[in-house]
């Protein structure tokens, strides 16, 4: 039994928290308050010893974690009980005075209390509650029926009754319940699960996870990915959804948890020296096989029989809980998470995501403070930057299987009170303009201008808030290059798919500099990464973000790479004149380089009325005019092509645009002997561009071929576009844009049976 084991407890420290950690292995049931009475007995003896801990855990091949809110409970429970066990005089009921006549009372009295004290309170304290509650009812009929000798001795009776009851009364846990006591029967341990509700982790894994579902939780969405169960869950008296994860480390026999811990312990022995970090693939590949086959060799000796799907799952999961990240690459594999927020101090509050459909949601991980000091030193050793009380601040990227994410960091003396993360997750392919026109982000108009604006080689700086889509929208630009053009992108952070572009046959280049937000260090600086991309030759120019000094340097770059190749950047801005006032007032770039940007595209979110969602949209595109001296808004220096409007929810041409009063526009027809002169035929370039991009859209939904919408149909589209457009004009001497259309349509038809033949193939 439990309480006959001597201090089989002891206190951790984990910052500046004490834990207590009961040792439950030699029970012969599970640990759990709300199940057992006698857990929740000998966990209040155990609080009356040691009633200064934050939280308790009990182990048993498992992790039970009993947070801070759930602990205090208890702990007020213990204190109660200790304060009365030392008042002997409630307990013998020796204060009552008793006349010779109530002294017959005096048993039935003290047998009553010491059944509540005594037993209830410890193993039910709600139990106790109710039959303190159940027992003044009833001696207030008795007392107002008694003899007068006996009344001075039952209203002292009951008086102790009610003290009892009003120090329970006043307690966290009574508050929490008391609303739903009625027609409850004591020793009913229902109502405790409504209450106590672990975190539960295997030994092996540090981070906690809430196992059991929310009460009164209504489910918006299920799915799974790769073996991981998700739940999102409408929350009952809270505004955010819950992201309920189950991934497949928690769902093992115990046989397997314990090959695992097993298997871990052997390879903590080996620790990677940091050298072997800077490869991550290779150093998990290798790790993986070890571990494959030491988790083999363990199931063996043991008589467990594995089957390759098995030891692979096995494998998996140990690679992530020794040189990985654990739950957080659970989290990365889900393509529908966008943002993960891990705050500080750790172990206090879950991880937060924003979800691409439900928005922002908290989630039922609790990261401990021994994985997030983990990360952190894996991050400082792969991004070769430094991590400490002087550099409190990292960007850097995470690749893993399946995932890429932007990380940024922040600890100590920037944060107070430990370390900090933000992941912006990366779409495993690039993103695609018809993708964006599926969301409604952009019209199939907007779509085909911004095409035909990045195959004629202007300067555009898409602008937006802070997860607005800018940055994603950029790179489905460079699917709109020419593959037979070169590209250079200059990053901080790589977030661009590089890996992937390199696959689709792009010719691409990638340049990583220095942060921002980084001091010294061997990595090139921004300004000097921008200028030496000038000297590579004839390239497309994509600036990850404008941040700092290289905004001096992309200028010049567009200056002098104007009416030649592409060259584009992200930067934060809510408006063009907003874009303006970054780049002039705060990062110094002059007014007169200013004007070598042709066209600004902003994006935003738009939120719903009540704020409880929100949808990307493409706000404005825009095109800077070049006569302006001082102020280009005063000045008309600021020509709006499209703007959205709100009540239709759609952006929409304005009078320049389709009236062709457009100066980057007319400049582009300048050089095309079709176009010069004739507004008609370049306005046909752009909606037959249009025409295309919403057929893709409508094909894919037709058809439900989602792989139309991806980065390695559109450009086969886009290579087929310039093919049929030079095919019609070598052969018809000019170029008729809906000949071009009925052409590249059949491609299309042809293309879209390949693709249905090639599922049937695989299936």
């Amino acid at each position: 039994m439990p309480n006959e084991q001597k201090r089989e407890y002891e206190i951790l420290k984990q910052g500046p928290e004490d834990i207590m950690r009961i040792n439950a292995e030699a029970w012969a049931f599970s640990p759990s308050l709300e199940d057992n009475p006698l857990v929740m007995s000998t966990t209040i003896d155990h609080l009356i010893e040691s009633p200064g801990v934050a939280s308790i855990i009990f182990s048993q091949r498992k992790q039970y974690h009993y947070d801070y809110h759930q602990t205090q409970m208890l702990i007020e429970i213990a204190n109660i009980y200790k304060m009365l066990v030392r008042q002997t005089k409630i307990l013998s009921l020796q204060a009552l005075g008793l006349s010779t006549i109530a002294s017959a009372y005096l048993p039935t009295w003290q047998a009553q209390i010491q059944e509540i004290l005594l037993n209830h309170m410890r193993q039910d304290p709600i139990g106790a509650y109710i039959l303190l509650k159940r027992l003044i009812r009833q001696e207030k009929i008795k007392l107002a029926k008694c003899q007068a000798e006996l009344h001075d001795s039952y209203q002292g009776y009951v008086d102790i009754l009610a003290y009892l009851y009003n120090l329970l009364d006043s307690t966290q846990l009574i508050s929490t319940v008391k609303q739903d006591l009625s027609g409850h029967s004591v020793g009913d341990r229902e109502i405790y699960k409504t209450i106590f509700r672990p975190a539960i982790t295997p030994d092996f894994i540090y981070t906690r996870l809430m196992a059991q579902p929310p009460i009164n939780g209504i489910e918006k969405d299920v799915y799974s990915v790769g073996n991981s169960d998700i739940v999102v869950y409408d929350q009952f008296h809270n505004i955010k959804h819950l992201y309920h994860l189950t991934p497949p480390e928690f769902k093992l026999t115990e046989d397997k948890y314990q090959l695992l811990d097993l298997a871990r312990n052997v390879l903590s022995e080996h620790r990677p020296r940091e050298e072997e970090f800077l490869e991550p693939e290779r150093l998990r590949k290798t790790f993986y096989n070890i571990g494959r086959d030491l988790l083999q060799e363990l199931g063996d000796n043991r008589g467990l029989e594995l089957s390759q799907l098995e030891l692979h799952e096995l494998a998996t999961i140990l690679v992530r809980y020794t040189i990985g990240f654990g739950l957080l690459e659970v989290l990365l594999e889900d393509q529908k998470i966008q943002d993960i927020t891990v705050n500080s101090p750790p172990g206090q509050s879950p991880i937060f995501i924003v979800h691409e459909e439900f928005g922002d949601c908290e989630t039922n991980i609790i990261p401990s403070r021994e994985d997030t000091e983990s990360w952190a030193t894996k991050f400082r050793i792969l991004s070769g930057r430094p991590l400490d009380e002087a550099n409190p601040i990292l960007d850097t990227e995470l690749s893993i299987p399946g995932a890429r994410a932007r990380v940024a960091i922040v600890q100590s003396p920037l944060n107070p009170f430990g370390i900090s993360y933000a992941f912006r997750r990366h779409r495993d392919k690039p993103w695609t303009l018809p993708l964006f026109i599926n969301a409604k982000m952009l019209n199939p108009l907007a779509g085909g201008l911004l095409s035909f604006f990045l195959d004629n080689g202007r300067a555009l700086i898409f602008g937006g808030s802070r997860s607005s889509g800018k940055s994603s929208l950029l790179g489905s630009g460079i699917l709109e290059i020419m593959r037979r053009f070169r590209i250079i992108t200059v990053e901080d952070t790589l977030e661009l798919s590089h890996e992937a572009y390199r696959k689709l046959g792009f010719n691409i280049q990638a340049m990583k500099v220095r942060s921002a937000l980084t001091k010294g260090g061997t990595e090139v600086a921004a300004d000097e990464g921008v200028r030496t991309s000038l000297r590579l030759g004839d390239s497309a120019l994509i600036i990850g973000e404008i941040r700092s000094t290289e905004s001096l340097a992309l200028f010049e770059a567009m200056r002098i790479g104007a009416l030649a190749n592409v060259v584009a950047g992200t930067i934060h801005a809510e408006s063009p004149y907003g874009v303006y006032d970054r780049l002039v007032n705060d990062l110094g770039v002059p007014k007169t380089s200013f004007k070598a940007a042709d066209i600004i595209i902003i994006s935003n979110p738009i939120r719903s009325p009540d704020g409880l969602s929100r949808k990307r949209r493409v706000v404005q595109i825009t095109e800077v005019r070049k006569h302006w001296e001082n102020d280009p808004l005063a000045e008309r220096g600021f020509v709006d092509l499209m703007k959205y409007n709100p009540i239709t929810d759609e952006l929409e041409p304005t009078p320049e645009l389709i009236n062709g009063d457009s100066e980057v526009i007319k400049s582009i027809a300048g050089r095309v002997s079709e176009w010069a002169g004739n507004w008609d035929a370049i306005w046909g370039n752009i909606q037959l561009r249009a025409a295309i991009q919403k057929t893709i859209v409508e094909y894919s939904a037709r058809y439900s071929s989602p792989e139309m919408l991806e980065a390695s149909f559109v450009i086969q589209s886009n290579d087929q576009l310039h093919k049929l457009i030079e095919e019609v004009r070598t052969v018809e001497g000019a170029i008729d844009n809906k000949h071009v259309y009925l052409l590249w349509e059949d491609w299309m038809k042809r293309a879209i049976k390949q693709l249905s033949e090639e599922k049937e193939g695989a299936v």
